[in-house]
């Protein structure tokens, strides 16, 4: 294992100011883990893939069904990477997309910065923004909701 990976890593998630960071990469999979400020120092992991576990048996059918919740109209647009979330190109221009824009598949929504590259994300689909989930400066998560989409 290259230890360059795991301390830019373990830079990333300070960074991000990030708690837990899990990444699978072929056959090697790292995880790490930090406890908040005043914690302990961070915790690496790694390991190779494991051979797949048996079939858990059938569970006992479920007496009460909960209610479902309903889901909001529209699309989840979601992270396709741990980084810091901007609106906008810059602190003076203004934001890509507001709550009532239409998109196209090459509409530019955001961006999210990590380790100092700032990358465009484009929305991969075509519709209307119904709901914009985080703030600027905020740091986001891999497969973290960022926009709810009316696709069309």
């Amino acid at each position: 294992m290259d230890l360059k990976i795991v301390q830019d890593l373990l830079a990333l998630m300070q960074e991000g100011e990030l708690t837990e960071l899990h990444v699978v990469d072929g056959e090697t999979e790292i995880r790490l883990s930090r406890q908040p400020e005043g914690g302990q120092a961070p915790v690496v992991y790694a390991q190779a893939p494991v051979a797949a576990a048996p079939a858990p048996a059938a569970a006992a059918p479920v007496a009460a069904v909960a209610p479902v919740a309903e889901e909001p109209p529209g699309e989840m647009f979601r992270s396709p990477m741990v980084g810091t979330y901007y609106s906008k190109p810059d602190p003076d221009s203004p934001a890509y997309v507001a709550i009532g824009d239409s998109v196209g598949s090459e509409s530019v929504l955001c961006i999210l910065e990590a380790m100092k590259v700032f990358n465009e994300i484009k929305a991969e689909f075509t519709g209307t923004i119904l709901e914009i989930l985080v703030k600027e400066g905020e740091a986001v998560e891999y497969d973290q909701p960022l926009f709810r989409i009316q696709t069309s």
